[in-house]
Formats: C-alpha cells, sequence, structure tokens
C-alpha cells in the first residue's frame, strides 16, 4: 500500500464548536466531541438549547479539508429571504452580532440554488458529503466508482415522511470513521441559523442522502441563535402581505458508516434517535458491509529454494515480466536480509482478482491495496496466494503454508533450469551436472532431492495439485523430455493424472485479461475434474517463465477457475454423532498484531485494554462483529509457565541453542530429557472475549463467512465480569489481569453452542492424542521419541507414548489393536529389518498416542495431523508421516 494513499492518522471528528477559545461546555453538550469514536447515542429526542449555554458567538472558520463541513442549508429549493434578528442578551452572556459582510453572503448563497435544478443541487450535496467522509478514512486511493448513482428523488416533503432504507456502502468508506454537518453556520463560522421547517428538511435531506451512501447520521446538538421575520403574501387573494416571526437555529449532525460496531444493541438506539427527533422511520438498519464476494480461493505455492515462487507470485501480483534477476519478487519480500539472500523465510501473501475475463491487480494504476481489488473484483473471484520458503532451513514456514493456511490448492514450483543450482543468493547447494532435471534422484543435498520431497509431501497431504514449470524459456526439446519423465513417474506413482499444458500465446507486459485461447484450455482440464468431483484425480502441468511471460496467462486462467471444494460444517470430519459438543463457530490463529483492534480502543488510557489483532482463517460457522466468543486454550496461572508466550513458546528448539532449526532426533530427546513438561499437569484456560472489529482480506465487514480468512479485533474480558460481575461477599479475590493474555498462534476463537452455555461445559484443551497413519513405517517410532507435529495452525512438541499395529474403523475412538502394544515391535525387529520395514497386516496401518509438552492445545476430532522427527539431510526434511487424529486426551 503506497504511503500517498494511507495515511495512519487521518484528521479526528472533532466538533467545532468545543476547538472555540474560552469556551465552557456544558456537560449536557459534552457528548459531541467524541462522536467520531463510535459513541452510543442517546434513547430520547435531542434537547434544544440557547446559544447563552456555550459562551460563543462564532465558531472557527470551516477547514478546507477535513471531516467537518459548514452548510447554510441543505434544501433543495430555494430559500425564502428574511431579516436577521439577533437574540436579546441577557445579563452575564456574550451579546451576539450579526456581521454585515455575512448577511450579504448568505444572501447570495440563498439565491444560487435558484439556477440549479433539483438533481444537480442533489448530485453536488452527495458528492460533498462522500467527500468529507472519505477525509476521515485512512485509505485515499482511487476506487472503481468515484461517483455514487443517485436514486430518484422524491418530492421535499416526502423526503422527512418516507421511511430511511440503508444502501450498500459506498466505495472507499469501510474506514472512514464519519463527518461532521454544521448546519446554519456560513464559512466563515457565523452562527446565521434557519427556521425550524427548513431545519427539518435539512437534516431529512442529509438522512436521506447519507442512507444511500450507506451512512446513518445522528443529531448531536440543536442550538437556538437568533430570530428572523419575513414577509408572505395573504391568501388566497394574494393581494396583501403579512409579517411571520420564527427562531433560528443550527444544528450539528454526525454522519458515519453503518458498521454496527457496538454489538446488536446498538440498532435500536440509533433507530430510536433517528425516528424521534425529526420524525424519520428508520426501514432497514441491516449491515451494509460485507460486501466481499464469496467466491474466495486459497493457493499455496511451494516447492524448493530457487524454483522461481516468490517471482511467480510477483509477476501475477504485479502484472510485470521478471528482468531475470528476480526484479518482480521484490516487492513480495518482507525483510531486507530476504532481499540480501534471495532466500524467502516467512509466509508472504497477496491478492488477485478476477472480474468475468478481466485481471484485477496491481497492474490497474487506481489500485494501490486490497481493498482496491475487492472493489473493482466486485463478484468476481478472489484468489488469496500465500508464498512458502523453499529452503531447508525455513521448514517450518513450508510447513505453515501447506499445513497452516489450509489451502484449497497447491502450486507446486519446479525450475527447469538445469543450470540453477541451490548457490550463493539462491541457496548452499549445488546440483552437480548440467544435465540433471528437478526430480532426478540424487544425494539428499542437491534440489533435486529437495524437488522430490516436496512432490512426495503435497501427495502425502491429500491435496489438490497443480504443478509450474518455471523458467521454460531456458528449455529445449530434450531438456524437456528429461524434466517430464521423472514428473509423470511420481505423479503416476501416486495414483493421479498428469496433463502438460504449453501455452500457445505469450503474456504481455501489464497483462489485463485472460486469454479465450488459455480459458478454453484450463477448462478441458477442469470439466472433468468438476463432474467427478475428484480434485485430486488430474494433475495439471504448466509450463512458464516471469522473463518472456510464456504461461502467465494459463496460470491465471487456471486461478480463475479452479473448483471450490464445498462450504466447511462442524461435522465434516466425524458426523453429528460422534463430536456433540462441538463449537457453532472455529476460528484458527494464524498471526497476532500489535494494534488496537478499532478507533475508539486507539483512543483510549494506555491503561485500558486495546485488544487484540488476529489472523487466520474460519473452519466453519460465522462470526460477527460483537459476537461473544471464547479464546484459548491460556495456560494456568496457577502453573507458574506464564500467560504471555509466544507463538513458539519454550518448546521450540531453536529456543534452546541448537545447531540448526531443522535438529536431528538426538537433539529434540536431549530437550525433551531436560526440559519436557507434560501438558497433563498443566491446565488450560478458556476467557471469554467481544469481537469488535472484522476484516475479510483487509476489507472491513461485519460478518465472516465459513472458509474464508481475515482478521478479528477482540477485547478480552476480565474474568470478574464474566462469571460473577462483582463478588457479593465483597471480598478482594485476585483474578489474571487480561493485560497479561497474549494470544499465540495455534489458539482458536470459537462460538460456544447452545448446550454448551445452558450445561456450562468448556471447550477441550488437549494434553494427548492418538492418530491412525496408513504408512507402515512409523511403526519403526519408539516410546519416549521426541517429535514435532503440525494440526491446523498448531505447530507443537510431542511424546511417543505407544504405537500399536491397528486396523482403521468408521467409529473414531474405536481402533481395532492387532496386537498388544507397542512392545511387540520389538519382538517383530527381525522380520522388520528382513523386509526392509515394519510389518504390518495388508489394510492395516499403526496407531501412535501421543504426550502433549509444555501445554495444551485445540485438537479437532478427525482433523489432519503431521509428525516430523527431526531432519539429518536437507533432502528429508519434508519426511513426515500423514494420518489422522482418532482420540483427544484431555
Amino acid at each position: 500500500m503506497s504511503v500517498f494513499t494511507y495515511d495512519p492518522n487521518p484528521p479526528r471528528v472533532s466538533s467545532p464548536w468545543l476547538q472555540a477559545a474560552n469556551v465552557d461546555v456544558p456537560s449536557s453538550s459534552s457528548r459531541g466531541h467524541l462522536a467520531g469514536h463510535d459513541e452510543t447515542p442517546g434513547d430520547g429526542p435531542v434537547a434544544h438549547s440557547l446559544l447563552s449555554e456555550y459562551g460563543v458567538t462564532r465558531l472557527p472558520p470551516e477547514p478546507q479539508e477535513g471531516p467537518v463541513e459548514y452548510k447554510l442549508h441543505l434544501l433543495l429549493r430555494p430559500r425564502r429571504s428574511y431579516k436577521f434578528i439577533p437574540p436579546t442578551a441577557s445579563a452575564g452572556s456574550p451579546k451576539v452580532t450579526a456581521d454585515p459582510k455575512f448577511l450579504q453572503k448568505r444572501r447570495v448563497v440563498g439565491s444560487a440554488t435558484t439556477g440549479q435544478t433539483r438533481q444537480s443541487r442533489c448530485e453536488h450535496l452527495m458528492t460533498q458529503l462522500l467527500w468529507r467522509l472519505r477525509q476521515s478514512s485512512p485509505y485515499h486511493a482511487s476506487v472503481a466508482q468515484q461517483d455514487p448513482a443517485l436514486p430518484l428523488l422524491p418530492e421535499d416533503s416526502a423526503i422527512a415522511e418516507m421511511p430511511v432504507t440503508l444502501g450498500k456502502l459506498a466505495p472507499g468508506l469501510e474506514e472512514s470513521r464519519g463527518a461532521l454537518y454544521e448546519i446554519g453556520v456560513a464559512d466563515d463560522g457565523a452562527l446565521v441559523g434557519i427556521t425550524k421547517d427548513e431545519l427539518d428538511q435539512s437534516i431529512a435531506t442529509l438522512r436521506w442522502m447519507a442512507a444511500h451512501l450507506g451512512c446513518v447520521s445522528k443529531i448531536l446538538r440543536i442550538v437556538e441563535v437568533g430570530q428572523c421575520e419575513w414577509t408572505e403574501e395573504t391568501k388566497p387573494s394574494g393581494n396583501g402581505t403579512v409579517t411571520l416571526r420564527d427562531r433560528l437555529w443550527v444544528a450539528e449532525v454526525f454522519v458515519q458508516p453503518h458498521m454496527n460496531s457496538q454489538g446488536n444493541g446498538s440498532n435500536g438506539a440509533e433507530a430510536g434517535t433517528m425516528s424521534t427527533a425529526y420524525g424519520g422511520r428508520v426501514n432497514d438498519l441491516s449491515t451494509t458491509l460485507g460486501s466481499t464476494t464469496a467466491d474466495q480461493l486459497r493457493v499455496t505455492l511451494t516447492g524448493p529454494t530457487g524454483s522461481g515462487k516468490s517471482t511467480l507470485l510477483g509477476t501475477l501480483s504485479t502484472g510485470a515480466l521478471d528482468d531475470g534477476h528476480g526484479k518482480s519478487r521484490l516487492n513480495s519480500l518482507k525483510h531486507r536480509h530476504e532481499m540480501a539472500s534471495g532466500l524467502t523465510s516467512t509466509v508472504t501473501q497477496e491478492l488477485v482478482g478476477y472480474s468475468d475475463e478481466v485481471i484485477v491487480n496491481y497492474s490497474n494504476t487506481n489500485i494501490e491495496s486490497w481493498i482496491g481489488i475487492h472493489d473493482y473484483t466486485k463478484n468476481g473471484r478472489l484468489v488469496f496466494i500465500s508464498d512458502s520458503a523453499g529452503h531447508p532451513r525455513f521448514r517450518r514456514t513450508t510447513l505453515r503454508g501447506l499445513i497452516g493456511w489450509s489451502p484449497h490448492w497447491t502450486l507446486l514450483c519446479l525450475s527447469t533450469n538445469p543450470d540453477d543450482a541451490d548457490s550463493g543468493t539462491s541457496g548452499d547447494y549445488d546440483t552437480g551436472s548440467g544435465t540433471s532435471t528437478p526430480l532426478e534422484s540424487g544425494s539428499g543435498t542437491n534440489s533435486a532431492a529437495l524437488a522430490k520431497a516436496h512432490l512426495d509431501f503435497c501427495v502425502k497431504l491429500g491435496l489438490p495439485l497443480a504443478i509450474v514449470l518455471t523458467k521454460s524459456d531456458l528449455l529445449n526439446k530434450e531438456s524437456l523430455k528429461r524434466t517430464l519423465a521423472p514428473i509423470w513417474t511420481a505423479i503416476k506413482t501416486a495414483g493421479r493424472l498428469p496433463q502438460l499444458l504449453q501455452s500457445k500465446q505469450k503474456a504481455t507486459e501489464n497483462t489485463r485479461s485472460v486469454s479465450p485461447i488459455d480459458a478454453a484450455a484450463i477448462e478441458r482440464v477442469l470439466t472433468p475434474m468438476r463432474e467427478s468431483q475428484d480434485f485430486r484425480a488430474v494433475v495439471p502441468v504448466i509450463l512458464t517463465s516471469c522473463v518472456n511471460g510464456d504461461g502467465i496467462g494459463l496460470i491465471h486462467a487456471l486461478l480463475k477457475s479452479l473448483p471450490l471444494p464445498p462450504k466447511p460444517t462442524s461435522h465434516d470430519y466425524i458426523g453429528k454423532a460422534l463430536n456433540p459438543e462441538q463449537p457453532e463457530a472455529l476460528f484458527h490463529i494464524e498471526d497476532r498484531f500489535k494494534s488496537p483492534v478499532s478507533y475508539a480502543t486507539a483512543s483510549l488510557a494506555e491503561s485500558a485494554d486495546s485488544g487484540h489483532v488476529l489472523s487466520g482463517y474460519l473452519r466453519f460457522g460465522k462470526l460477527s462483529v460483537g459476537d461473544p466468543v471464547v479464546i484459548g486454550p491460556f495456560p494456568s496461572d496457577e502453573d507458574g509457565t506464564g500467560s504471555g508466550l509466544d507463538d513458539d513458546r519454550t518448546a521450540s528448539p531453536s529456543h534452546n541453542s541448537l545447531s540448526s532449526s531443522h535438529p536431528s532426533s538426538a537433539e529434540l530427546a536431549r530437550i525433551a530429557a531436560r526440559n519436557a513438561i507434560s501438558a497433563s499437569a498443566l491446565k488450560g484456560e478458556w476467557h471469554e472475549a467481544r469481537i469488535e472489529t472484522i476484516r475479510n482480506l483487509r476489507l472491513p465487514v461485519q460478518t465472516l463467512d465459513a472458509d474464508q480468512v481475515g482478521t478479528i479485533g477482540l477485547v478480552i474480558l476480565p474474568p470478574t465480569q464474566t462469571k460473577h460481575g462483582s463478588l457479593a461477599d465483597g471480598s478482594d479475590e485476585v483474578h489474571l489481569s487480561t493485560a497479561a493474555l497474549k494470544p499465540r498462534r495455534g489458539m482458536v476463537v470459537a462460538v460456544p453452542s447452545k448446550h454448551m452455555l445452558k450445561s456450562g461445559l468448556q471447550l477441550q484443551a488437549a494434553s494427548g492424542l492418538t492418530a491412525f497413519f496408513e504408512d507402515v513405517h512409523i511403526g519403526r517410532l519408539s516410546i519416549g521419541t521426541p517429535v514435532t507435529f503440525y494440526v491446523a495452525s498448531v505447530r507443537a512438541q510431542g511424546r511417543v507414548a505407544k504405537v500399536w499395529s491397528s486396523t482403521p474403523v468408521d467409529d473414531f475412538g474405536k481402533m481395532e489393536a492387532t496386537d498388544d502394544g507397542v512392545f511387540d515391535s520389538f519382538e517383530h525387529a527381525e522380520e522388520d529389518e528382513k523386509w526392509g520395514g515394519p510389518a504390518a497386516p495388508p489394510n492395516h496401518g499403526y496407531s501412535v498416542r501421543l504426550e502433549l509438552l509444555y501445554g495444551r492445545e485445540w485438537i479437532e476430532l478427525g482433523s489432519q495431523v503431521v509428525i516430523l522427527e527431526g531432519a539429518s539431510k536437507e533432502g528429508s526434511v519434508l519426511d513426515g508421516f500423514v494420518g489422522k487424529v482418532v482420540e483427544i486426551m484431555d
């Protein structure tokens, strides 16, 4: 996001009534100065006040920029002419005098609407309102539709009587803090005022315009500033005139996007204020946010280092071709050491949209951030692309991209350049012979072994897979045959069918649309896949080059058309009967950010809890702003392990002075023997919280749906408030401070089911698990072996407690054991050596019971689990065992 389109500190929405010099604001009127900070309006009508109560004679001049607008009126008709009569000054109050220069200006402005049509006048006023609302937003980039569509104008009298129906939120207002309108005030700050009927119509017009922009209005103050008189023709003859007199008023109205940031309770208060103040009826206060498309695809780029993953991501997201030296990947790298070494060490994510055949990325000069991609994509498809690390040193990041973010599809990138050695800025390995290919067998220290390890691991995970052969501009026919042969063999061995796709046209710089030829080629491959609903049956293989553009169009066509799995539910893994205590919604935490959850908490005192911003994906269910949730499991304060542990905690081998970040089994065993703490000896606590803000792929929304990626801002509620409020016996009981609670990766945010709330049950916090594996080689694990395992967003340390041969059955928790226990495996050691592996009956596997170390975790029954022993060879960094959780130990 450009520094020219994002202002981290936009102007505050502050009332000019509080900016005048030497002003002592009455307590009854003090509520207006926090209008821009989610203040809940009162339940009754706004009280009318006198100017003498404020001690001011005029307001500061109207600022040219900022979220404050002075308007004499918002009528769609010409104003009547009247004579201003200042109010009689009372003792002790300042004397208010009229400004002759302004009176002349007022008459000019009042007659200016005579030459304007009602339509042009309304367009001007609505554009002005939209501009002021955007002034308080930190995001200032261009949007797809700069000017809102103007609906059919009702009559002046009908505007005040008709119900207010909120429209879709106008683009660019997703993060607006609102705007203040001072009605009856001149540009120089003079308090001119308008009559009661004109004020009513002006406020009704403002409310009507705000509603069509997806906003609501709130009257903060109405102040009497004087009196006026005017003449009208007598009726019915019309020959004479009559002089009329009325009081003059000014009003302050706050307009803000309807985001319902305080939960469902604010709807009624807001509707009551709008209806009782000036007769407006709110017909629909449903949220105007959440307008993002539901077609959202998650894709992870994986592959060995030097295969061009980051370069491909940069070309897809920016539309710019590479110069052969990694130019297009610079925007994707986060850290300085990544730019210096060329090695990706963190998960980098980008967003690409597709609206019909149009590619929506940063090649559009009007798009500066993901908000713009949402805007231009409209009802098309959004593709969330994650770039994972390929170097063995960053195995943890590789697994996080493949497991933690739960991708729908995986794009395995393999380099076709025979001279592409993993050396220098790309790694520390050499392919040796110039005739080697990505999957040719070799020692565990070259890129061929890494490529094969990535392919085998993707197949083990059972992920839908597509293979991208990069750097195709360096290929010839002979090298192409040598490259494809081992890939074809590996894919067919896994029971899948590879299909080679080659583009017949080159992509140009800043390609804006998907070619019909490329789209047709992709459809021929994907149509049988959709019909069979088996997304793993076919593996598309695409030749690409980010230098000359070969195959880039095919990649875009593939991402645009890849099929999505059905929406997940809470009973996908095991069914309803086996897990009745499943929560209604479950959000896996992948990251935590140090920023306040909303503008309201940003302005609070430092001692107040500003909340936590957490990113991840919603496994199932639905989360909305204002929902009460639970978060955890946190370690108990009684355990003395601390409540503010980071993601990896003390369980991470990298925190124990290991020689590498992929430690050997011997090193893990040494750590476990010295520091192991069984999770069964520790407690897991859940804390109640409230969701304050939600973003779906950085777009502020009201609701996050199942299988969507987003960030949620929540505030953890104090235990005394959530459980008992205040203690009835008056005892001074000490509770864990919410400021010490730090959510970490691997925790979950959940909405408890109604049955759990009624029965008082809490979510489980597992201290161990049992998993079934079809890979019989896992039977070689011995009791006490320390391992690292991955389940969803959880990365934790465990210890093998038991291993036994078993038969998979349909009912979880009822694994049929074929022997008495793990000790029997030692009796068959000679037989294992004879056959080159552990012996197991046909169609049998092994069950492994793991004991968690250092803390409890949320683990869903039936979820996929990956066990790694550690790596002593670079080529075996992904040699893990993939199974399914069949039992949870509390």
